[in-house]
């Protein structure tokens, strides 16, 4: 088992959050201002600063079903504003599979966890992929972002290593709860690829006015 993954917490904190995904290696800032997880952040601060990222199968229940496929981050950046919200940032570190959810006096859910399946999230070298292997992507996403009134700055996303650009856009792509989370789950970054095409591939009629996208 890589070293990595044996010093990482076996027990971690989850934030379930609808339509949102990170990957290993990409930075997101967060909003923190529900008093659950504002005690979460408070609890991750004065530890390792790690939280897990995980999405609910369903948000009708009280308490939601959430999928077993998550991924875990680091706290880098950390500020409170004068209404007591949190603004963070978070970093992802490896993907993870839950194990058990604890049962715990806290706000928050805190699960216990297994990143063995997802050795490659640590190493540093990056997948070989050629960039003219995205350019289809690249223009059909630019496209969908379009159409739906999502706002990406192209120009930064270009200057990211391969590996970043794949998943700052699986992240920020306009996909269904589902389609995100296969592309989390996949095992590599070809097959993060694949699925991205695959995934394109279904919006290539635009549902509101069918028109092909081009």
């Amino acid at each position: 088992m890589n070293k990595l993954v044996i010093n990482l917490p076996k027990k971690i904190p989850v934030f379930p959050l609808s339509n949102f995904i990170i990957f290993p290696k990409t930075t997101v800032p967060l909003n923190i201002f529900e008093p659950r997880y504002i005690e979460m952040i408070d609890d991750a601060m004065k530890g390792n600063r790690i939280i897990g990222m995980i999405q609910p199968k369903n948000f009708n229940q009280k308490i939601p079903i959430l999928y077993s496929i998550g991924c875990a981050g680091k706290i880098t950046s950390f500020n409170e504003t004068e209404d007591g919200r949190y603004l963070i940032v978070l970093v992802g570190i490896s993907r993870f599979k839950i194990t058990e959810e604890l049962k715990t006096q806290k706000l928050y859910r805190l699960c216990e966890v297994d990143f063995k399946d997802f050795p490659y999230d640590l190493e540093e070298k990056n997948e070989e992929i050629k960039f003219s292997d995205l350019e289809l992507i690249f223009k059909n996403l630019k496209t969908l972002f379009i159409k739906q009134g999502y706002v990406i700055n192209w120009k930064e996303l270009e200057k990211q290593s391969l590996n970043q650009t794949i998943n700052t856009l699986a992240m920020a792509s306009p996909f269904s709860l589902e389609e995100k989370q296969i592309l989390l789950e996949t095992n590599s970054l070809h097959e993060r690829k694949q699925k991205l095409e695959q995934i394109l591939s279904t919006y290539s009629f635009d549902n509101f006015n069918n028109k092909t996208i081009q």
